[in-house]
């Protein structure tokens, strides 16, 4: 299952941190090192995530180094959890492996050997690459700033805590199975998204001067919701599939109640709907959440790379709702166009915060594709 997403210098005065804290490993980069870190930082980011890298280019240099190596340790240990072929106690194993890479307890053969075994299993070519990138990634992670290091390594610490949940609950079951009741996905939307809008908090008010206008805690908060509200979103775009492969992230205790199991769901899509309804509900109130985390933020350029996922998010819950019953059964994805359109917008706006309730209102409301003529109509 996809999880979402979205500094070599901190702003203002710096950390201070004694001669003995800072590891071998944090010096100044070799020039191939550098060319490895540019390499992750483009193609690489781009290859795996158009989106988030979209995102990425929006935020001030101090933020793009966390957030994008972040990113790209958590599609690895994904692409590791999801690699198809091998058992799910095999996949488990080395994701526990891999988090141990990641905290800095193992050693460098063992990634070598990690990524030998598990390079050539991957079915794309983008996700491959990404995972031949590991040690690159884990010398860039050793180059961060301690401060920031710290936090990648914990927020990598929860996402495979629920990535391993998952190949717990589906690993090699036979029959579809679902999580137990909505408080175990609301777990699951934490350890995999709602970590990342805590980090992504901590990173903001590290590293910008007078972040936001709201007090710390309330931006933990939202932040904590608005990312489990986009993990919400790929759980309902990407149910139809995920059920094709065993996995239902519907609580089982919901399903109990309309008198459905697991396995029912695709061939009674009809009946299955009220819960998917309530389900996308939910998400567009977590999303809710994400616009105003953003309005709050005072750099437009952070704002504008924070609210756009949620935008985005936005666009495909109005897909979902249209396509209704056949949505379980299709393919439901914002097109190129409409990203496009909805970066044009912000960038209209100047990324005003106070534009941002009504661009994602129209995100919402609109039931048909985006063009030139009702484009206009944006507030």
């Amino acid at each position: 299952m996809r999880s979402v997403w979205v500094t070599r210098r901190r702003i203002g005065s710096k950390s201070k941190i004694s001669d003995d804290e800072i590891p071998p490993m944090q010096e100044v980069m070799s020039d191939r090192s550098s060319a490895s870190v540019r390499r992750l930082q483009t193609a690489i980011l781009r290859s795996v995530s158009r989106s988030f890298y979209l995102s990425i280019r929006f935020l001030p240099a101090p933020l793009r180094d966390p957030v994008a190596l972040a990113y790209l340790l958590a599609r690895t240990t994904d692409t590791v959890a999801d690699t198809p072929r091998i058992s799910g106690t095999l996949r488990a194993e080395t994701l526990q492996t891999l988090s141990k890479a990641i905290q800095g307890k193992a050693s460098r053969s063992v990634v070598v050997d990690l990524v030998a075994s598990f390079a050539p299993l991957q079915q794309h070519t983008a996700e491959r690459t990404l995972v031949e990138s590991l040690p690159d990634c884990l010398e860039w992670l050793d180059h961060l700033d301690i401060s920031d290091r710290v936090d990648v390594r914990a927020l990598l610490e929860k996402i495979t805590q629920g990535q391993m949940l998952d190949l717990k609950c589906f690993g090699d079951t036979a029959e579809i199975a679902a999580l137990p009741t909505a408080a175990d996905l609301d777990k699951y939307t934490f350890l995999v998204a709602g970590c990342v809008g805590e980090f992504w908090t901590r990173l903001g008010l590290r590293h910008i001067r007078k972040f936001a206008r709201l007090p710390e805690d309330e931006m933990l908060a939202l932040g904590k919701g608005y990312g489990m509200g986009l993990q919400l979103v790929n759980i309902l775009r990407d149910a139809g599939s995920d059920l094709e492969a065993g996995r239902c992230y519907f609580p089982e205790d919901e399903l109990t109640s309309a008198r459905l199991t697991p396995s029912q769901i695709l061939s009674e899509p009809e009946r299955f709907q009220p819960i998917y309804r309530n389900w996308v509900d939910k998400a567009e109130r977590d999303l809710e959440c994400g616009i105003q985390y953003s309005r709050a933020i005072r750099n437009r350029r952070v704002a504008a790379a924070t609210v756009l996922p949620g935008l985005i998010g936005a666009r495909t819950l109005a897909l979902l709702r249209e396509a209704g019953a056949t949505a379980l059964h299709r393919k439901i994805k914002v097109s190129r166009r409409e990203v496009r359109e909805i970066i044009a917008r912000l960038a209209l706006t100047f990324a005003a915060g106070s534009k941002f309730a009504a661009v994602f209102d129209r995100c919402r409301t609109v039931s048909l594709p985006f063009t030139k003529n009702n484009y206009a109509a944006f507030p």
